[in-house]
């Protein structure tokens, strides 16, 4: 699933926590499926790198603030 930046912004602080916990879970299975050749679909690597990238920047800004 992927995210935008402002949709990201709208959400609370524990649901990025939630979103952030299951992007990394699901980022780690694909890497295993990747090492074992049967992961068809590499551009989600990008993406998830992408919507955890979104996620550290949201938290670091509001924890700025």
């Amino acid at each position: 699933m992927t995210f935008s930046i402002k949709e990201l912004r709208q959400k609370s602080s524990k649901e990025l926590a939630t979103i952030l916990t299951e992007e990394k879970e699901k980022l780690r299975k694909m890497r295993f499926r990747n090492s074992e050749g049967k992961l068809r679909r590499n551009h989600l690597f990008s993406q998830s790198r992408k919507i955890i990238a979104r996620i550290l920047t949201i938290t670091g800004e509001t924890a700025a603030k």
